[in-house]
This record gives structure tokens, C-alpha cells and sequence, in this order.
């Protein structure tokens, strides 16, 4: 009986235990203010704006994250895989100058933009981020399909490039 209850228990836990999805940006993380490599302040919702028609791969990341950078190949990959797909890279490096630097020594192609509000700000509490590098895609009516993807791998990710 004893063992029978501890099942239960342990399955009525992974059931109600559900993953995060959303489908949609709150108003909050579309009016956060993202910074241009020109120095010119933009809101999120016109970044997506600016891409909607295509499918858009985001990357969270930072030139100093160790998992960032170890992925950062693999991105490149799916980069040269799917031309038709527009890259768009988030940055929460600590400074913009540590963000520039970055993607000049990293060679990064795509649309750049710093994350001045850093992980607490809108952006990063609706993603509830509490890791990077954090991949996400959006399809072409500016919905969300991917909503947490942390390896370039990820089924789910690769899936939604086609």
C-alpha cells in the first residue's frame, strides 16, 4: 500500500509539473528598450515588427557565457542551413562596449540589439530566464513557436526552422 501511494504521489507530480509555454509576447517584453549597434533605442515590439513575415531564430546570449560561445558554431550552422530564417541575437552583456567587442571577435551575422534591462527587467521576466544561451523562434505572423530551446538540437527548434 505504502509503495502504491508513493506512485501515485510521484505521477501526480510529474503531471502537474507543466513547462512554460507562451505564444505570445506580454505588452510588458514588447515595450522594453533594446539598444541598436548605432546607439539608438528601440522597443521590442518594432524589432518584431521590422522581421515579421519571415521566421525569426532569437538567441539570448552574452560573449562572456561559456555555454553561449560553445554553441555559437552550431548557430552559425543553422544560420548557413536556413538563409531564409532572420537571425536576431540579444545580448545581456554586462557593457555595450563588452557587447560590440563580442560580436566583432565572435563574427556574428544578424540583427544585434543589447538588452539594456538585463535579466530582471520585462524582457528577461517574461522569458523567465535563469539561463543562457536561450534560443527561441518566432514564425512569420509574429507568433511564438519556440518558447524555450537551450541546445541547438532541441527537436522542437529544428522542427520550426523548415
Amino acid at each position: 500500500m505504502k509503495n502504491s501511494f508513493l506512485v501515485f504521489l510521484f505521477v501526480s507530480t510529474l503531471l502537474s509539473c507543466q513547462t512554460r509555454v507562451e505564444t505570445q509576447f506580454s505588452e510588458a517584453a514588447l515595450n522594453d528598450k533594446f539598444v541598436t549597434l548605432n546607439g539608438e533605442s528601440v522597443l521590442f515590439k518594432t524589432i518584431l515588427e521590422q522581421h515579421l513575415g519571415n521566421t525569426v531564430f532569437i538567441d539570448v546570449w552574452a560573449s562572456w557565457c561559456k555555454d553561449c560561445l560553445k554553441g555559437l558554431p552550431s548557430v552559425k550552422a543553422l544560420q548557413a542551413e536556413h538563409p531564409e530564417v532572420d537571425f536576431v541575437y540579444l545580448s545581456l552583456d554586462k557593457t555595450q562596449k563588452a557587447w560590440k567587442k563580442g560580436i566583432e571577435r565572435l563574427e556574428i551575422k544578424g540583427d544585434h540589439y543589447f538588452m539594456q534591462s538585463g535579466w530582471k527587467g520585462a524582457m528577461g521576466q517574461f522569458l523567465d530566464l535563469d539561463w543562457i544561451t536561450r534560443y527561441m523562434i518566432i514564425d512569420k505572423q509574429g507568433k511564438i513557436k519556440v518558447f524555450k530551446a537551450i541546445k541547438t538540437s532541441d527537436k522542437t527548434l529544428l522542427n520550426n526552422l523548415k
